[in-house]
């Protein structure tokens, strides 16, 4: 059933609250630790949907995967190479990240896996993963376009590759270093923009060999070492950077708000929207720089700004992809225009979020262009309108995005269906209305 929510003009936010933890590296937390020899706690492990579907799916692959009283999450993996064959179809929900890299770890050992997910996942395209995973040895067969659902037979003699990614996406990425590691030899990658690198940090912390050089031509060449013998590890996953852009544009927007995130991750190929919002003139202070399981984190302080519109050159975009969205509402209530060019990977993620966050921003009554892959957002300085319904098309960043927008909008601005919102962020409303938010079930 759907679930709608409307959010209504607030008063200045305020105190502390930590955001979830980080997407991206609970992913990897579990997945890494079901291949490790030995125990692994993780602490901070994100418990939304998309995460929990990878939980069971190592579960059903032979590890064991528990949580604690506590909130910690504690792995016994069965080493590299010792998946076993799972029982029943895995089921990824609305994970895409979840399900590309998946496939890598599973398209180097020798038995068949059955992959699915809702609607919205089974529209995506897995072909870019299927590809590289195919010159490997694995098989695959899927429905047309290389989309869930879809079966992996792993290859029994994995052959190594050197593949230069045609789109930079950590997601392709990284299933192929997953892959790597079942393999025999050296396996590499080489993307000539910088994608997010918490697959390599965290086979390092775990014990696996990877290189980073230069590429020739430009770019990076990471290389992982085949079976290497991945060590149980501590992992304290940080607050997800993705997850705390929604309260830091609602107090950056919010007259006379000020709050403190802890926590939160800082790797420089996750903070391209922070980089940008200080370019439009934000306040926000980076306390306590620290390390965790060699993950960069600080304490985000954040105070209400006046934002003016900037060019966000498109060699940006890997670094803030799934920050675009939150983005737009920012340059929404900026002074001149926003460009945000580089944008066509947004087509294919949960939805069209270029067409979503265009047509809701219409609605709400700012000037925005669309181009093929690019968004331009005329601000004016001015407060927008709100008073708009916003289709979400099952996509949560799309429903978060605007309800900050109804934060600080002249009206309300509701969202049709605010269910997506659970798979990534499952405390949003409670948090955002604990810093003083006005979010509810009810008609604006």
């Amino acid at each position: 059933m759907a679930k709608p929510l409307s959010s209504r003009r607030a008063a200045p936010l305020a105190g502390s609250a930590r955001v979830p933890g980080d997407k991206s590296i609970s992913h990897r937390a579990l997945m890494l630790g079901a291949l490790a020899v030995g125990e692994s706690v993780v602490t901070g492990l994100l418990e939304g949907d998309d995460v929990l579907r990878t939980a069971a799916c190592m579960r059903a692959l032979g590890a064991e995967v528990e949580r604690q009283a506590d909130g910690s999450w504690r792995l016994f993996g069965r080493g590299v190479g010792g998946l076993m064959e799972p029982a029943d179809v895995l089921d990824m929900g609305n994970s895409g990240t979840g399900a590309r890299l998946l496939m890598g770890l599973v398209a180097t050992h020798p038995f068949t896996s059955f992959f699915t997910g809702d609607g919205s996942l089974r529209s995506r395209p897995m072909r870019r993963v299927t590809e590289p995973l195919g010159r490997m040895g694995a098989r695959f067969v899927s429905r047309d376009g290389g989309r869930l659902p879809l079966a992996v037979t792993g290859t029994a003699q994995p052959t190594p590759i050197t593949y230069e990614l045609p789109v930079a996406s950590a997601q392709v990425k990284s299933a192929i270093m997953l892959a790597g590691l079942n393999t025999a030899g050296e396996t590499t990658v080489i993307e000539r923009e910088a994608t997010r690198d918490h697959t390599e940090l965290m086979l390092r912390n775990f014990g696996a060999t990877v290189r980073v050089e230069d590429a020739e031509g430009g770019g990076r060449a990471i290389t992982v070492v085949g079976f290497p013998e991945l060590t149980g590890r501590p992992v304290v996953v940080p607050a997800d950077p993705s997850s705390a852009a929604f309260p830091v544009v609602a107090a950056l927007l919010v007259e006379g708000s000020e709050i403190r995130l802890p926590g939160v991750g800082t790797n420089p190929l996750r903070t391209g929207l922070y980089q940008t919002l200080l370019e439009m003139g934000a306040d926000i202070r980076f306390d306590n720089p620290r390390d965790q399981a060699g993950e960069p984190v600080a304490d985000l302080v954040v105070r209400a700004s006046r934002l003016k519109g900037v060019d966000v050159p498109a060699e940006r975009a890997p670094s803030m992809i799934d920050e675009y969205p939150i983005l737009a509402v920012a340059a929404a209530f900026a002074e001149g225009t926003t460009r945000m060019r580089g944008l066509g990977e947004l087509r294919v993620k949960e939805s069209d979020r270029l067409a979503a966050m265009a047509r809701g921003l219409a609605a709400c009554g700012v000037a925005v262009e669309e181009e093929r892959d690019a968004l331009i957002v005329h601000g004016t300085g001015r407060v927008p309108d709100g008073d708009a319904t916003v289709t979400t098309h099952f996509d949560h960043r799309i429903a978060m995005s605007f309800l900050v927008m109804g934060m600080a909008s002249a009206r309300p601005v509701a969202v049709d269906d605010a269910e997506a919102i659970d798979t990534s962020f499952p405390a949003f409303v409670e948090l955002m209305n604990g810093l003083g938010a006005k979010i509810s079930g009810e008609n604006p």
